[in-house]
């Protein structure tokens, strides 16, 4: 996958969440999601907040150097909800064509970018294929939290292979920001897409994860239990990654227990069935737009 690929999955899941969101009357707007304390319109805000940040970054602009050394200086995690908060605030259709024209200022400033530059970021740097397709697995998590609050299901796509692919990617950072060794044993993924397969790790790998590729970006975002999903587990290894799997960065957090959020089950490639808003909140999971492999191509 190249920077123009990656582009184009994010301009396609980015429009499958705007149209979900586009005619919702105001007061929908504020309806809560299952991610603690926002609304759908501070899973908008988030996303916008994202890209304005990213753009500043991918662009030189020196405003992103000087948000590093403030929060470096004065660590706030709350940064990330307040800022959320503020930009909710407007009103939806402002909210909305704010998004969409940051979105894609993003997308120019990622196509004009050298492919090889390294782009500083909160954490290591990363290449703007790291990032255009970290861009893609967020804007997927959050679309499914949109969709939870919602009740609607969320249809699977081929953009799920580079959330599975971020997944994999990120299965050490699970296991380091935990403090815990990784298993020493290979573990092969293979998941049903819909117009075809992803695949990763060794063929005769001695442990496995089999099945549906919406189930696996699901768990790898902290957005449903792996007993909630179409997944085989095999091994130990694997099934201890599953419990910890976390494709974004920041501090450990905890996916959702079996049944908190669904449950929802998905056949073959299709589209998941009973994604609903049911159980209790979860606690946020406190993804920045970056996924937590470093400057590592994505």
């Amino acid at each position: 996958m190249d920077v123009n690929e990656a582009l184009a999955l994010l301009a396609d899941e980015s429009q499958r969440l705007d149209a979900v969101v586009a005619d919702l009357p105001a007061e929908q707007w504020k309806l809560p999601t299952p991610a603690t304390g926002w609304t759908i319109a501070d899973q908008i805000a988030h996303l916008h907040w994202t890209d304005l940040v990213s753009v500043q970054t991918v662009r030189g602009d020196p405003a992103f150097a000087a948000l590093v050394a403030d929060m470096r200086a004065d660590p706030r995690p709350a940064l990330v909800d307040e800022e959320a908060h503020r930009l909710a605030g407007q009103a939806p259709a402002e909210l909305l064509a704010q998004w969409r024209a940051g979105r894609e200022a993003l997308a120019q400033a990622l196509a004009a970018a050298d492919p090889a530059a390294k782009i500083a970021w909160f954490g290591p740097p990363m290449r703007p294929l790291t990032m255009a397709t970290a861009r893609v697995m967020e804007t997927w998590a959050h679309s499914l939290d949109v969709c939870d609050a919602l009740g609607l299901d969320k249809p699977a796509t081929d953009v799920l292979a580079a959330v599975a692919r971020i997944g994999c990617r990120t299965r050490g950072f699970a296991f380091a920001s935990r403090g815990l060794e990784v298993s020493t044993a290979e573990v092969r993924v293979e998941l049903a897409l819909p117009h075809g397969s992803f695949a990763e790790g060794p063929a005769d790998a001695p442990e496995r994860i089999m099945g549906n590729a919406w189930g696996f970006a699901a768990v790898v975002t902290q957005r449903r239990s792996p007993a909630d999903v179409d997944l085989a587990i095999v091994g130990e290894g694997a099934r201890h990654w599953m419990e910890i799997a976390q494709a974004f960065a920041g501090a450990p957090t905890q996916g959702p227990a079996p049944g908190e959020r669904g449950p929802a089950r998905t056949t073959g490639a299709g589209r998941a069935s009973g994604a609903s808003a049911t159980g209790d909140p979860l606690v946020r999971t406190p993804a920045i737009g970056a996924p937590a492999v470093g400057s590592a191509n994505a």
